[in-house]
C-alpha cells in the first residue's frame, strides 16, 4: 500500500511539474520577441518617408560617401528609374586622409567605385551591423593595392572602414537589406574624397590624387546628370565609366570595344524640396577614429556642427547683405 501510495504521488508530482512547465512556456510566448540587429524592420519613421518620397521599402538602393564632408547618402529608385535622395547620414569617423588605399594596414578609408553583393552584408559584425565594400576590387588589385575586410559599420570606431554609430547604421543596413531582399542582386557604393564640383576640383589640381580623382569625378557626374548608377569596367588599370563592354574585360589588360546605351535625360518626378539629413555626430578630427569616443568628444563635434551651420548661414546672407 505504501508503494501504491509513492507511486501515485510521483506521479501527481510528474504532471503538476509538467503542467507548470506547460504554463511557463506558453506565458514566454506571449512576451514580445526581440529581433537580432539584422533583422530589425524599418523603423516607423523610415517608413513614413519613404512613402512621402514615393519609395518602395524593396526598391534597388544606391550609395555615395564623401570623405571631406564625413557623409554617407542613401538613394532610392522610384517608378520612373531613377534614384533619389533618400536620407543623408553623418558619417562619425573615418580612417587616414583623402586620397586611396594602398595597403594593408595603412589605416586609410578606400575611394573607387565598389559593388555590395548579399555576401558581403556581416550581420554578425563585431561593430553591431556591417558590410564589406569588397576592397580590394579589380581596379585595385591590378595597381597591387592590399588589405581586406573594409566596411562600413557601427560602433564609430575605424581602422580603416567608414564607421556609423549603431542605430544609424541599423537605418542603413535596413535600407539595403530590403533591396537585397527584394531582387536587387548588389549595389553600387562610391567613395568620393569631397564633394566632386569643379570649383572643389579646381582647387585640388596641384594634389597628387588629382588624375585619380578625374576618373572619379566622371562616375560622380554621371549620376549627377542621369540619375543612374553608370556602369563601371576596369581595363587598363582604370576606371572606364558609363560604357559596356563587348566582351569580357582584363583589368590589367587592353580595353575591349565598347557599346555607349542611350540614356534619356532625366526629368525629375515631384519630390520634396528639403534634403532629409540624420540626426548624428562627426567626430573626425576630434577624436582617434580607433578610440571609444568620450562625452567630450560628442560635445566638440556638436559644437563644431554648430559653428559651421553658423558660418554658412552668414556666407549666405552676406551677398544680400552687400547688396543692401
Amino acid at each position: 500500500m505504501l508503494q501504491t501510495n509513492v507511486s501515485i504521488t510521483s506521479r501527481a508530482v510528474v504532471r503538476l511539474a509538467a503542467l507548470i512547465a506547460v504554463v511557463a512556456v506558453a506565458a514566454c510566448s506571449s512576451a514580445p520577441v526581440i529581433p537580432p540587429p539584422a533583422e530589425v524592420p524599418l523603423s516607423k519613421d523610415a517608413l513614413s518617408l519613404l512613402a512621402k518620397k514615393g519609395m518602395q521599402p524593396g526598391a534597388p538602393v544606391f550609395v555615395r560617401v564623401f570623405k571631406e564632408e564625413s557623409e554617407l547618402e542613401v538613394w532610392k529608385q522610384r517608378d520612373d528609374g531613377r534614384f533619389y535622395h533618400f536620407k543623408t547620414y553623418p558619417i562619425c569617423n573615418w580612417s587616414g586622409e583623402i586620397g586611396p588605399k594602398e595597403s594593408k594596414g595603412d589605416r586609410q578609408a578606400p575611394e573607387g567605385f565598389y559593388t555590395i553583393t548579399p555576401t558581403l552584408m556581416n550581420p554578425n559584425s563585431k561593430y553591431y551591423l556591417s558590410f564589406n565594400l569588397g576592397y580590394p576590387n579589380a581596379y585595385d588589385r591590378s595597381w597591387g593595392r592590399t588589405g581586406d575586410s573594409v566596411m562600413v559599420h557601427g560602433n564609430c570606431r575605424s581602422a580603416g572602414c567608414y564607421a556609423m554609430t549603431d542605430a544609424l547604421m541599423e537605418e542603413i543596413y535596413g535600407l539595403t537589406r530590403e533591396a537585397l531582399k527584394a531582387g536587387q542582386t548588389s549595389f553600387q557604393l562610391q567613395a568620393f574624397p569631397f564633394r566632386m564640383t569643379d570649383a572643389r576640383m579646381a582647387q585640388m589640381k596641384s594634389h597628387k590624387w588629382y588624375g585619380y580623382w578625374k576618373t572619379l569625378k566622371q562616375g560622380y557626374d554621371y549620376f549627377e546628370q542621369y540619375r543612374i548608377p553608370p556602369n563601371i569596367t576596369i581595363c587598363e588599370r582604370r576606371y572606364v565609366v558609363g560604357l559596356i563592354p563587348r566582351s569580357r574585360p582584363d583589368p590589367a589588360g587592353q580595353c575591349p570595344a565598347f557599346d555607349r546605351p542611350v540614356v534619356t535625360a532625366f526629368t525629375p518626378l515631384p519630390e520634396p524640396a528639403e534634403m532629409d539629413v540624420a540626426n548624428g555626430n562627426k567626430l573626425k578630427g576630434i577624436t582617434n577614429p580607433d578610440a571609444e569616443p568620450t562625452l567630450a568628444d560628442i560635445n566638440a563635434a556638436k559644437q563644431q556642427e554648430k559653428a559651421q551651420a553658423n558660418a554658412s548661414s552668414m556666407a549666405v546672407s552676406s551677398p544680400v547683405a552687400n547688396a543692401n
